[in-house]
């Protein structure tokens, strides 16, 4: 009876195992894909699944058959003896080469079309590319995200277009990160010495489910805080796109507080937090100036810092101390203490500034 018991609670672990091992969220889940590539991978993975599970379910099945056919049944019996059988070692050798193959013709071919990224070098009349380029800059801890045909940086949430093809520049400022958004597709590593290139697609239906609204992630060990190294990505369909891209760019000049307190979160800002963060777009400062993200469109963003609600509240906790939140961040102990007016000053302030009305 306690045999049993052990078997029942193990048998109910696994099947809550198994359960637990499909759910997920759909702006966050790999196995929920909401992309071409996403989709693509999801299969290959299903098919080399599918491989393995049957060779398991084959070799379970002949192993189960062998106990029982040729246990030993007296001991003075000794099964039939079979030795150097040309049928069985050509039947273990091919099936195993036709099963590699089977799985290599799918995946060789995705890879190339993964890889394929030529339309990011033909330019057109305009010295520009047809094709949506992002050049993604990883940092410790916190993305930067460039549009340069758009003319255009923002940082910690990328915002791109639905249903058709975007392509990254993948690179990094201070130590090797990995790009990765579980539910789109990828990861690729972001090195310092070189740049990589590859493409996405995001689908609108999997986007309308998930709200608009996708979560990246830093899939390289990079340091303490590298599991909060978090950024999110806000899809539109292209003509909100346009629209998003045209409010940005008519953003020539830090936007002006209203209140007389945002007034004095500005000029705290501006002497001191100016120094490290842009709050106009065409950010044409050189990549080692830009040593923290661009905050021209804060107001409008869904987190601070990548993994806070975005709320004044949390704006002023992050200001007050960032260390206790992204430990090994290169904002601490930049800026002198501020009293809590002016963190309610600064917060008022960065909760402005909003290009979309």
């Amino acid at each position: 009876m306690k045999m049993l018991a052990k078997w029942r609670l193990l048998s109910l672990f696994a099947l809550i195992a198994l359960v637990l091992s499909g759910c997920g969220k759909p702006y966050l889940s790999a196995l929920r894909p909401a992309g071409e590539v996403a989709q693509s991978q999801y299969e290959l993975m299903l098919l080399s699944t599918a491989i393995m599970v049957g060779v398991i379910a084959v070799v379970t099945i002949i192993f189960i058959y062998v106990v029982i056919k040729f246990r030993r049944k007296n001991d003075n019996e000794i099964p039939k003896q079979v030795e150097g059988s040309h049928k069985l070692e050509i039947l273990w050798t091919v099936i195993p080469i036709l099963l590699l193959l089977i799985l290599a013709v799918p995946t060789v071919a995705q890879t190339f079309k993964l890889a394929d990224v030529s339309p990011m070098d033909k330019k057109n009349a305009d010295g520009k590319t047809d094709a949506l380029v992002v050049n993604v800059r990883a940092s410790l801890y916190w993305w930067e995200f460039e549009y340069p045909n758009e003319g255009i940086i923002t940082s910690q949430e990328m915002v791109v277009p639905t249903d058709e093809k975007v392509y990254f520049n993948l690179k990094a400022s201070d130590v090797k990160h990995s790009f990765w958004i579980p539910a789109i597709g990828g990861k690729m590593d972001t090195n310092t010495e070189n740049v990589n290139k590859f493409w996405l697609e995001f689908d609108s239906k999997a986007a309308d489910e998930a709200g608009g609204l996708f979560y990246g992630k830093c899939a390289e060990l990079c340091g303490p805080s590298h599991a909060l190294m978090d950024f999110k990505v806000k899809t539109l369909p292209r003509d909100e796109f346009d629209q998003w891209v045209a409010s940005m760019k008519a953003v020539k000049e830090p936007a002006k507080a209203e209140t007389a307190s945002a007034q004095q979160g500005q000029e705290i800002f501006n002497n001191s937090c100016i120094g490290c963060h842009a709050v106009t777009p065409a950010n044409t400062a050189p990549e080692a100036a830009r040593v923290g993200p661009n905050l021209t469109n804060f107001g409008d963003r869904s987190r601070v810092a990548g993994i806070l609600d975005h709320s004044a509240e949390n704006v002023k906790k992050w200001i007050e101390d960032p260390e206790a939140y992204k430990p090994g961040n290169k904002m601490t102990g930049k800026y002198p203490q501020l009293s809590s007016e002016e963190l309610d000053a600064v917060a008022e302030y960065l909760m402005g500034l909003k290009v979309q009305k």
